[in-house]
């Protein structure tokens, strides 16, 4: 689903106090924005059925590499190597 966009303006000292607070939370302001918004929508009954659900707060996971590929690191004189000897 394509996100909608939206220009917002805010006084700055909100948006600081706002930007920290996303920042305590691992989260990027956008989706401090969006988390505060869910949060008032469903505590006033007004979030709709089918909404989808937020992505976890702090980074995405690495996805796990092929469990049949061997690890590739660099030597000493900068050419890989499988399996990080060398």
């Amino acid at each position: 689903m394509e996100r909608k966009k939206l220009l917002l303006r805010l006084d700055p000292v909100v948006h600081d106090a706002l930007a920290k607070w996303a920042s305590d939370e691992l989260r990027s302001t956008n989706s401090q924005i969006e988390f505060l918004l869910r949060r008032a929508l469903t505590e006033a009954g007004r979030l709709p059925d089918g909404v989808e659900r937020m992505r976890p707060r702090g980074r995405p996971r690495k996805t796990p590499q092929d469990p049949g590929a061997q690890d590739e690191e660099e030597n000493p004189d900068g050419e890989a190597t499988a399996g990080g000897a060398g």
